[in-house]
């Protein structure tokens, strides 16, 4: 892996051994894809069942869906009126 490539990774990932960030990046990726024996149904195939079941979703509910523990997904909505 090309240096710059793996220091942006483990600063993405919090880790500071390139292997560990290998492992969270490439576990992420497994349980976003699915369609493996270890995980059948990916994140991203949950995501796109939801909204074609529910015709949309809010940023919450998304927020919900994506979350892993190798990549933590939250919502904060902030409204504000004026100044």
């Amino acid at each position: 892996m090309r240096e710059p490539r793996s220091g942006y990774l483990k600063a993405a990932t919090g880790e500071s051994a390139t292997s560990k960030a290998l492992d969270r990046a490439a576990d992420n990726y497994l349980r976003m894809r699915g369609d493996t024996t270890a995980v059948p149904q990916g994140k991203l195939t949950e995501l796109m069942s939801a909204a074609k079941s529910k015709g949309s979703l809010t940023p919450e509910e998304i927020a919900d869906i994506l979350d892993t523990d190798e990549l933590p997904v939250r919502c904060e909505v902030s409204i504000s009126v004026g100044e």
